[in-house]
């Protein structure tokens, strides 16, 4: 197997790096390999180094986090080959591509491929750190609207019935009056779901809680 190195931890004396994760760094070429990754782990990055996409792919975890440099051009799977993969069963992942054959269609298809990034070499430093950080970014942001819709559906799972049935006529317009019709139930029982509703949800406002079903219909 052709994984060159587990982690690379920060030296000492540096500042960690503010977002956290691991940069995967694909690369048959070990110069390339080695130094991106020293100079990673001295601003503070974790690193695991590969040598080829095989092996990187063959090594991911299931929930990943952090980012990937990722050579384009590779004995076996090529760069973009790995980007595809992962697209299907890692699509979270940002890719941040590195490569010595920088024309303009390369860069296009793989930005429109849903690439984070692309770093021609050698490698500026200031520009790797921008796009590590960038990438890092854009996962957290990601994670952390998983975790809100998350905890959005497990709220909505804990409605009673009646409780989702005032929650959807409210959501399609309907004034307290006529729900109170349409479920034969007072006005003022209508305003106790209401109140209810906003306490589960976690509203402040009848919008609030509309946007919580608008936002359920569009996932």
């Amino acid at each position: 197997m052709s994984r060159i190195a587990s982690t690379a931890t920060p030296l000492a004396g540096h500042h960690p790096a503010t977002l956290t994760g691991t940069v995967f760094i694909v690369d048959d070429d070990a110069s390339v390999r080695d130094s991106t990754a020293l100079y990673l782990s001295l601003k503070g990055f974790q690193t695991q180094l590969f040598a080829c996409g095989e092996d990187f792919l063959s090594a991911m975890p299931d929930e990943p986090v952090g980012c990937v440099l990722l050579d384009l051009r590779m004995p076996g799977l090529s760069g973009i080959e790995v980007h595809q993969q992962l697209l299907r069963s890692r699509p979270e992942l940002p890719v941040i591509f590195l490569t010595a054959h920088g024309d303009v269609a390369t860069v296009r298809q793989c930005l429109k491929a849903g690439a984070s990034d692309f770093i021609e070499k050698p490698v500026d430093h200031d520009m790797l750190i921008e796009a590590v950080n960038k990438a890092l970014a854009q996962q957290a942001s990601l994670a952390a609207d998983r975790d809100r819709q998350s905890q959005k559906q497990s709220r909505l799972s804990r409605l009673t019935p009646r409780e989702s049935e005032v929650l959807r006529l409210l959501a399609e317009g309907l004034q307290n009056r006529d729900v109170a019709v349409k479920l034969d139930i007072s006005p003022r029982t209508v305003e106790v779901y209401k109140a209810r509703l906003m306490e589960k949800l976690q509203t402040r406002t009848l919008a609030d809680l509309i946007r919580v079903v608008f936002d359920e219909k569009q996932q």
